[in-house]
């Protein structure tokens, strides 16, 4: 007998994401049986569903009542579980920042917007939440270097994580451009995070920030067309 469930998981851990309009994944958010069914059976091997109404894919996650055996399973506390080294961290905070808090933003006041609008009509539906690739800000490779490159490591550095963070579906490199990667959505709790990089140092360099086309100093391109290669590696925390 097909066992949906157990297939669902497997697609999960192997392909690392789906689309929130696979047909499986629609399930999952739509159908209240099955999702209760799918975090029991996640829940008993320490993993938990990680979705959010305002991303546009789905993952699974390491569950918080797991995480001190998985992350604090050595002798000191690890951050991820994909070995990544700490300036890559950083890196993947700060492309959080400046990419998905901008778009969650979009998504609110267009959200707001629509609300207002159906206010004015008698039999208006209500629209589903907006998650058009449009709405997150692209960043330019030669900006975030100019910015950011001195704290993380350097040019050398950021471009090396920048293929590692590609790799893992964080973000996606296109000739010297960021955009959001399927994960990075999902990676940190938005209502616990967003708050504290606001009101933290992350945001007092964010505010600081002014918009710049080219960085100085600068005479060879960020951007290397090998690192838009794909692996096969399996995620098991976003």
């Amino acid at each position: 007998m097909h066992d949906e469930i157990a297939a669902l998981i497997a697609r999960l851990l192997s392909q690392r994401w789906l689309p929130r309009d696979d047909v499986q994944a629609r399930k999952t958010l739509l159908d209240e049986t099955f999702r209760e069914d799918l975090d029991r059976r996640l829940a008993a091997v320490g993993l938990e569903l990680r979705e959010h109404p305002y991303s546009a894919y789905i993952g699974v996650a390491v569950a918080r009542s797991a995480e001190r055996h998985v992350f604090g399973g050595s002798d000191s506390w690890i951050s991820n579980t994909l070995q990544l080294d700490r300036d890559a961290v950083a890196l993947l905070v700060v492309l959080w920042a400046l990419i998905v808090l901008p778009k969650r933003q979009r998504q609110l006041e267009r959200q707001q917007a629509e609300a207002d609008v159906s206010q004015t009509l008698m039999f208006a539906e209500a629209k589903p939440i907006s998650r058009d690739p449009s709405l997150s800000p692209v960043l330019a490779e030669r900006t975030l270097l100019a910015d950011f490159g001195d704290r993380l490591g350097g040019k050398t550095r950021v471009n090396f994580n920048l293929g590692v963070l590609s790799r893992h579906g964080f973000i996606i490199r296109r000739k010297g451009e960021l955009a959001e990667g399927p994960l990075l959505d999902l990676v940190f709790d938005y209502e616990r995070t967003a708050r504290r990089i606001l009101d933290g140092a992350l945001g007092d360099l964010l505010a600081g920030l002014t918009p710049r086309d080219e960085a100085e100093n600068i005479d060879e391109p960020l951007y290397d067309e090998t690192d838009d290669a794909e692996d096969g590696e399996v995620i098991h925390d976003v």
